[in-house]
């Protein structure tokens, strides 16, 4: 594992056990004493996640994460706020100025570890999404909501959109109706598949010349080819 963790606190004790649960879990460890060295550590390391106190000498932990999301370099890392402070104010505060998750001493090296893994694997789960999908003349950008083909923009409907974009990110796998069904309209159980038919039938007539990455698996169900 290659995670990088920067803890921020004052109190040698607690960086202690959470860099000693830290690295049995795999990750890596920076720390920093202070609300300056922080920020300094953060844009220099660019840590995967940051474990932020509070109560910090120079800068406290609330003006840390508001410079933290002010600057473009550190503003997506995301953030769990570790303080003595239990006082609802302080942690609608810290959630107002941009962290991600506020956990309370004392505390529980396990669940520190869970809430932390949590944090990373929603990072990794939103950068994907975000991330814009090209296949040769077709990109599909998720966070625009926008389909191009040869450069020429492709108007689909917001279930269209899901269907395109959940069939490219699972390229080269067949999806059968009803997996589509559940993924893309959210059905629970099993209605009439030619929904799915019917949208397919739509999203090729729209797409043109890229309509050929769309593959039927007779009797079965669609298949993203690159």
């Amino acid at each position: 594992m290659n995670v990088r963790v920067l803890v921020v606190d004052d109190e040698p004790e607690t960086v202690e056990l959470i860099e000693f649960n830290l690295k049995q879990a795999g990750f890596r460890v920076a720390n920093a004493a202070d609300g300056r060295a922080a920020l300094k550590k953060a844009r220099a390391w660019l840590p995967h996640l940051i474990v932020l106190d509070l109560m910090l000498p120079e800068l406290d932990g609330f003006e840390v994460c508001k410079l933290l999301r002010a600057d473009p370099a550190t503003a997506n890392i995301p953030i769990l706020m570790l303080t003595a402070r239990a006082a609802e104010v302080d942690r609608v505060l810290g959630l107002e100025l941009g962290a991600d998750d506020y956990l309370t001493k004392p505390f529980s090296p396990r669940e520190l570890l869970l809430r932390i893994r949590k944090l990373l694997e929603r990072r990794a789960d939103t950068a994907e999404k975000a991330a814009v999908l090209q296949f040769e003349d077709l990109r599909i950008d998720p966070p625009k909501h926008e389909v191009t083909v040869r450069g020429k923009p492709v108007e689909l409907t917001p279930t269209e959109f899901k269907l395109l974009e959940l069939l490219a990110r699972r390229a080269g796998r067949v999806q059968t109706r009803d997996v589509l069904l559940r993924d893309v309209w959210d059905y629970d159980v099993a209605i009439d598949t030619r929904t799915v038919d019917t949208h397919m039938r739509r999203l090729r007539e729209k797409l043109g010349p890229a309509a050929r990455h769309l593959d039927t698996v007779r009797g079965v169900g669609y298949r993203f080819v690159e």
